[in-house]
């Protein structure tokens, strides 16, 4: 398949949103942290000193939200988040509802799955056990008998939700999984977890309906030394991966077969990630078949470096922080899990600028319909004609490939790679001395109608036309040097601060423009060129800004 036919197939293959909204609302796993966001920083000011943007600072488990659970999560040998390639993240895969046969506490089994829909070896499975219907954004469910006529969300959610059969795991080694999804708090049944004594009341009414319709007590039903094994080492070693806490638009897809993308935040430290869950099918006139062959085939580039404790961040801003309140050797005899709270301010590693970050009436990130961060796009790769502070023009960019209306434009300048994680890392020409945009730049993003952009720097903006400029006058003074030699006028002639500041931030994004920052890993072997282009970013509520996986899609041969 040619390169614009590949990109026009899945342009228009059906897109589905299987995130659940992440809000300082959202519950936590019990005993985990609640999402926190703290605005450190407004565009008129900082506190404690500093240029002015709105900047967040997040405190968070990763356990909140739509999450994968990586293998580190059990198994401390296991791969990090980061070191899980693409293709296990995505692939075949069916949604299966079963919500029609399980109720509080109750078992699901491999029987049940089968029934309902077509399971193939390798295939990503997602269950719908019908308990998203619990989430903290759903309309409130009545019952007379519940403490104040309406049940408890957090309960339904996190406590009562039903769990896999004591041979269910056996069967998804067997049938070779990449991944088991669910749309509830997790991929265990809750009375394996460290909730059974968290929550003893709901661990007895839990036993006695086992009791009733098995005739076991929960340890003759799971054996706690045969299910630890199993869980806890036999599943992370065969890289088994559960996202839990799914939702969106999972009911649309229910016993039908999809492309799954599940891509988690590339932490290189913690056990679990955030992620942003998405699903494709064929466009209309399209089979199933070519389609899945299609994609089976693509090449994927990922564009996003790996998130690490030793990732810098944008000056002034707050580094990531990881620490484990939890370990699974010393928890409830092993039935609790790793996990850690992170704290950072969101503009380090690779992520998007979003509207709020610049423009308090803009969206959030989570306000932005999935679809906005796919679709056609260009990588201009630009390397070749710029060096320490220069400043690139449209016409560079037209120079090497064919932009077109409404396409996502990556520009790839080559200072990638002086990124903190690779043999050449240079920080401060990285954060200082990165080239930017002229000053029609925005003017000629706005004509072109581009849907957002990225970069493999600190910045989108020239690090001049920020408060590097103050902070970094020597700098300065040889970008100013450098800029009258190539066009012949001073920065403030060129750039006057009253419309250039913080350009394509202030300029674009009430234009609907946003971009990402901090691109890297395989845009090092890139070409210039047209691609299918894909961000997912955690679908944030209340956040401004946010980290993602940003992958472009060429087709295979």
């Amino acid at each position: 398949m040619k390169r614009e036919q590949f990109i026009k197939t899945l342009s228009e293959a059906k897109l589905y949103d299987l995130t659940q909204p992440l809000s300082i609302f959202t519950p936590p796993w019990p005993g985990d942290k609640a999402l926190e966001i703290h605005f450190f920083k407004r565009v008129t000011g900082a506190y404690g000193g500093g240029q002015g943007a709105n900047g967040q600072l997040l405190n968070w488990s990763n356990t909140t939200g739509t999450h994968l659970v990586g293998e580190t999560s059990f198994h401390s040998g296991g791969r990090a988040i980061s070191d899980i390639p693409l293709s296990d993240l995505g692939g075949p895969g069916v949604v299966v509802d079963i919500s029609d046969a399980v109720s509080d506490y109750s078992l699901y089994t491999p029987e049940m799955i089968m029934e309902r829909a077509e399971v193939k070896k390798g295939d990503i499975l997602i269950i719908n056990t019908g308990y998203h219907k619990y989430s903290w954004e759903q309309p409130d469910i009545f019952n007379e008998d519940a403490q104040g006529g309406v049940e408890s969300k957090e309960f339904g959610y996190l406590i009562r939700h039903p769990g896999p059969s004591p041979d269910f795991y056996q069967w998804a080694l067997d049938m070779e999984l990449k991944m088991v999804g669910v749309d509830c708090g997790a991929a265990e049944h809750p009375m394996n977890t460290s909730i059974r004594y968290m929550h003893t009341h709901e661990f007895d009414k839990a036993e006695a309906k086992l009791k009733e319709t098995h005739g076991k007590s929960w340890d003759e039903m799971f054996p706690p030394d045969e299910y630890y094994e199993m869980t806890h080492i036999t599943l992370p070693k065969a890289h088994l991966l559960f996202a839990e806490s799914l939702g969106g638009q999972i009911d649309e897809l229910n016993n039908q077969r999809a492309w799954m993308m599940i891509e988690p935040i590339p932490f290189m430290e913690t056990e679990a990630a955030w992620v942003r869950a998405a699903a494709y099918q064929a466009p209309d006139g399209m089979g199933d078949e070519e389609f899945f062959n299609t994609l089976a085939s693509m090449e994927m580039l990922d564009l996003t470096i790996p998130f690490s404790v030793q990732t810098p961040q944008w000056a002034n801003y707050v580094p990531l922080t990881v620490s484990y309140h939890k370990r699974v050797g010393g928890q409830n005899f092993g039935m609790g899990r790793n996990n850690s709270i992170c704290n950072a301010s969101i503009h380090l590693a690779t992520h998007m600028d979003g509207e709020r970050h610049f423009w308090p009436a803009g969206r959030t990130i989570g306000e932005v319909p999935l679809d906005h961060w796919f679709g056609p796009g260009v990588i201009a790769d630009i390397s070749h004609l710029v060096s320490n502070s220069s400043v690139y023009t449209p016409e560079m960019i037209e120079s090497v490939v064919d932009v077109h209306e409404g396409d996502i434009l990556l520009i790839k300048t080559g200072w990638h790679k002086y990124g903190w994680n690779s043999p050449d890392s240079d920080e401060f020409r990285y954060m200082i001395q990165h080239p930017g945009p002229s000053p029609d730049f925005s003017d000629w993003c706005v004509e072109k109608k581009i849907k957002w952009l990225g970069i493999d720097a600190v910045s989108q903006d020239h690090p001049m036309n920020t408060i590097q400029r103050i902070w970094h006058p020597k700098t300065f003074a040889e970008a100013n040097a450098k800029l009258i030699a190539d066009f012949g006028k001073d920065w403030d002639e060129m750039y006057p601060l009253d419309k250039f500041y913080q350009d394509t931030h202030l300029n674009l994004f009430p234009k609907k423009i946003v971009h990402a920052e901090n691109l890297g890993k395989d845009i090092t072997n890139a070409e210039s060129g047209r691609y299918y282009i894909g961000c997912f970013l955690q679908k944030g509520m209340e956040i401004a800004s946010m980290w993602g996986r940003f992958i472009a899609f060429k087709e295979g041969d």
